[in-house]
């Protein structure tokens, strides 16, 4: 009698965590999505300027506002990525407005979308990277006044031969 129990409540323990599983594949995972507003230059031989500003909006919150050379950041949950674009192409401009929709690769965690590369409608491999933090080392300084325990400082012949 116990031993059925028993499995019963290792079967219930499984299909609990298959359930979980399952709707967390519904759900989709985070990313940490990038906009670039910066020039993309000498692709196959042309370069895409960056606008003179670019507002994104994302889920109806606005999330960057980016003039050139600028870089703006949003989470996003799930792999079908929504945001609304309010345009100026030169100073003085009106503003244009695009909804843009775009699905999210499910391997990429930190994803860099060049926006003028990608409104000019090249392919993926020019407006999508991946966003890899830059490692900054800092310079070891070595302490002049640490020296060994009995403060010979590394010349053990010098003086010791006069001695004996």
């Amino acid at each position: 009698m116990k031993s059925k129990r028993r499995i019963v409540f290792i079967l219930l323990t499984v299909l609990l965590l298959v359930a979980i599983s399952a709707c967390m594949m519904v759900i989709g995972r985070g990313h940490t999505v990038y906009f670039d507003n910066k020039t993309l230059e000498g692709y196959e031989g042309q370069d895409y300027k960056a606008f003179e500003r670019i507002v994104v909006s994302v889920k109806g919150e606005e999330v960057a506002k980016l003039g050139k050379r600028e870089r703006g950041m949003s989470i996003w949950i799930g792999q079908n990525f929504k945001m609304v674009l309010e345009i100026t192409e030169n100073k003085g401009d009106e503003p244009v407005v695009k909804e843009i929709s775009i699905n999210l690769p499910y391997d990429m965690d930190g994803i860099v979308i060049n926006l003028p590369a990608y409104l000019a409608g090249l392919p993926e491999e020019a407006w999508l990277s991946e966003f890899v933090p830059a490692v900054t080392e800092e310079p070891v300084e070595e302490d002049p006044t640490i020296g060994d325990e009995f403060g010979l400082d590394g010349d053990l012949t010098g003086d010791l031969v006069g001695d004996i």
